[in-house]
């Protein structure tokens, strides 16, 4: 028997309940289990939890077959704990280091109490932390165990289940079961505590209650389900009927209720407009049949919003309500007119243009910040033009990078007159990074931002623990965010991260990336080709060396001493060099393709091309390793600054405990590594196809028309994703060569 039970609840949590389990598995206090309980949650969070267990003894899932809510969830769980004491954790929080060991030693120092109350810190998305309101009532100053009696201000915390220890066998007696609907948490809280008789408090932040910035928090839903609140308050009376002992409590609950009622009326973003008469009155009803025989109302204009549910007048409380909002007016006016400036910088045109009807026949792409026509969104209006030939695409360029769109595309110049006409009046936009802050994102139009890669490296949010690897402005990037209408993803992996560190309302797309189905549909004709318009010979190896960018390095500098390697490979071998597109040519790559055997490929335009020719890749920790494991062909990881990387970028797995086939750290290994089979051998094959399961979950070659059909022609049902297994990649070269062989 464990000595504490954790039961977490699983809904639409992908993006945190990882993060979640990796801070109660990491505990120092090793004796609990957790139970999972997947409220049937239509995204990855059941499969995450099944991942955990499958690693971990001590992680128990509960995959329920229907959606059954919070407080029903948290029962599932509880009929399965056999723990000394039963936590609750919401799956996307966390707990502090040390917490459980804290936990345990102060059951322990108080001789196992009935309920042990501990505190929690509010975490925001911009890195604040800011600690309850209320410590102070924490204070373990006095005697150890008490009754709520000795203590009742402990009735001011927030009426939350996830900061408290309970005894389970106390909870058995008790009967105590969480009820269907909204504020769940309040007629447990209530009853336990006004029940116990030992409670004791641990005055330490245990629980990091995370604020998401997009408002996961449901009770912040406009809904008429926030009328739940008056079925929960009748549980936590009826609970009172049944056990006269406990009348005592009948003001202080009475109060609190009463406090309830008037949050969810005065909250914003809770109650429709046409619904709060109705919950007002309904409010006064409970006010009058329950107010306690000499109960004294609060002072001040808290009172006198009870004195006005006692006399049920709306009428007078809308008075009061609008009075308060004139005030609060006068403070945002300040805001609203540094929003007026901003849009009267975005120029008299382009404020005209947005006042026009939006052209529903109109799509704009972007790429790399319009470096030009590439990446997800070249594959998508290649299918758009295939699937909606009507539709006008036009592509915004920068004015040095126009050479690099294709003949018959349409482009546009990123600033001009023509951009800023496109770019107010179009339905659709499209890019695989955000456009400017000046761009306005209009009613009607849809946002579609497509990502260029899988993440290794930190992004977004998370970017902000390594400050030595942006000067991002956090806020910023989420105001950009948040005109996302869609955001793609190419794995399970990617998605958790996203959703996570950019908390937008956004909807996630999970449909593999639109660029890769080149690397699943081409032929062999296909890759012959690209190998010629490289001038590789047939029946020689060819390495694609891809390194990525490194926030220390202001230009490209190859880790490698490339015209060595090329001579101690030997004349079959050749090695295409492409540099990261945040650095600019240097005359450096144009000496080593000078010298023989290397060819720098760094302003090729079809990357997908290159994946094509190569036989293999060598990389460091470009995400360029999960495109092309879609290939099945040798990946081979160079990593001679890997603590530097992590330690300057941050990431999210450790590559070389994971990595996609041989790994090398210096020059001379890297050298023997190529110049054997240990670069395709049968281990560098298995760490392969470890990582293509990991990695490759939605990429079987549909990906673009299934983003087509679904954001630009309304599809709602998405084409099944092909399992990996039955994936057929483009042929490798010698396997190209030998099928034109045979068939010449």
């Amino acid at each position: 028997m464990p000595r504490l039970t954790l039961i977490v609840p699983a809904y639409n949590v992908q993006g945190y309940i990882g993060e979640c389990l990796d801070s109660v598995l990491r505990q120092d206090f090793t004796d609990f289990e957790v139970i999972g309980v997947d409220d049937c949650s239509p995204d990855g969070s059941g499969a995450t939890l099944d991942t955990y267990a499958e690693r971990d003894p001590r992680v128990h899932v509960l995959h329920l077959t229907e959606n059954v809510g919070l407080g029903r969830a948290r029962n599932a769980g509880l009929d399965r704990a056999s723990g000394d004491y039963v936590l609750f954790l919401d799956s996307d929080d966390t707990l502090a280091p040390g917490s459980l060991a804290a936990i345990a030693a102060r059951l322990e120092a108080t001789d196992d109490p009935d309920v042990l109350i501990y505190d929690y810190t509010r975490t925001y998305w911009d890195g604040r932390l800011l600690r309850n309101k209320r410590a102070e009532l924490l204070d373990e100053s006095g005697p150890a165990v008490f009754r709520l009696e000795d203590r009742p201000q402990l009735l001011d915390l927030l009426q939350i289940v996830w900061n408290k220890a309970y005894r389970r066998d106390f909870v058995t007696r008790l009967g105590l079961r969480f009820p269907p609907g909204y504020y769940e948490d309040a007629p447990w809280t209530y009853s336990s505590l006004v029940s116990a008789e030992r409670i004791a408090v641990l005055d330490r932040s245990c629980v990091m209650y995370r604020q998401r910035r997009e408002g996961g928090n449901i009770l912040r839903t406009v809904s008429r389900k926030h009328f739940d609140v008056f079925d929960q308050y009748d549980r936590v009376f009826a609970f009172l009927d049944e056990r006269p002992e406990l009348d005592v409590w009948r003001p202080a609950l009475f109060r609190k209720m009463v406090d309830h009622f008037l949050t969810v009326l005065e909250k914003p973003g809770r109650l429709p407009r046409d619904a709060r008469g109705e919950f007002f009155h309904r409010a006064a009803k409970d006010y009058r049949s329950r107010l306690p025989e000499g109960f004294v109302r609060p002072a001040g204009g808290r009172g006198y919003k009870y004195a006005l549910l006692g006399v049920d007048s709306y009428s007078a409380f809308v008075g009061v309500t609008r009075a308060n909002n004139v005030r609060n007016r006068a403070r945002l006016g300040s805001r609203a007119r540094i929003g007026r400036a901003k849009r009267a910088a975005l120029g008299v045109f382009y404020r005209s243009q947005l006042r026009m009807p939006l052209d529903e026949n109109l799509a704009v792409f972007s790429a790399y910040w319009g470096r030009g026509y590439s990446c997800n969104p070249a594959a998508i209006e290649a299918e758009l033009g295939r699937l909606a030939p009507g539709m006008r695409r036009v592509w915004a360029v920068r004015s040095e990078h126009r050479d690099r769109v294709p003949k018959g595309v349409e482009t546009v110049v990123v600033g001009s007159r023509e951009y800023w006409s496109v770019m107010a009046r179009a339905k659709y936009l499209t890019n695989n990074v955000n456009f400017g802050d000046t761009v306005v994102k209009r009613e009607g139009q849809v946002h579609l931002q497509t990502h260029h890669g899988t993440p290794l490296k930190t992004m977004g949010l998370d970017q902000a623990q390594y400050p030595a690897s942006t000067n991002m402005d956090m806020e910023k990037l989420l105001s950009r965010c948040d005109r996302w209408d869609y955001s793609l993803s190419s794995n399970r992996f990617s998605t958790t991260v996203w959703e996570r560190v950019y908390p937008c309302r956004y909807t996630t797309l999970e449909t593999g990336y639109p660029r890769n189905d080149v690397l699943l549909n081409a032929t062999a004709a296909d890759v012959v080709a690209a190998r010629h318009d490289l001038g590789l010979a047939d029946g020689s190896t060819a390495f694609l060396y891809m390194p990525t960018h490194r926030e220390y390095e202001k230009s490209f500098a190859p880790r490698l001493d490339l015209p060595r390697l090329a001579e101690e490979l030997g004349p079959d071998v050749t090695l295409l060099v492409r540099g990261h597109y945040f650095y600019k040519p240097t005359d450096r790559l144009a000496e080593l393709q000078a010298s023989g055997r290397i060819i720098d490929v760094s302003a090729h335009g079809n990357v997908e091309r290159l994946y094509l020719a190569a036989d293999a890749l060598v990389t460091d920790y470009s995400s360029a390793m999960f495109d092309y494991a879609n290939l099945d062909r040798p990946i081979v990881i160079y990593a001679d600054d890997w603590d530097t990387y992590r330690v300057v970028r941050g990431t999210y797995f450790d590559l070389m405990a994971e990595p996609p086939g041989a790994v090398a750290t210096g020059q001379a290994q890297l050298t023997a590594l190529l110049g054997s089979d240990a670069w395709r051998d049968e281990k560098a094959a298995g760490l392969r196809a470890a990582f293509r399961e990991r990695y490759c979950d939605y990429d079987d070659g549909n990906a673009a028309e299934r983003v087509v059909r679904r954001v630009f022609l309304g599809e709602e049902t998405l084409l099944p994703v092909v399992p990996l297994a039955e994936r057929t990649p483009a042929p490798s070269p010698a396997e190209a060569l030998r099928e034109q062989a045979e068939h010449a």
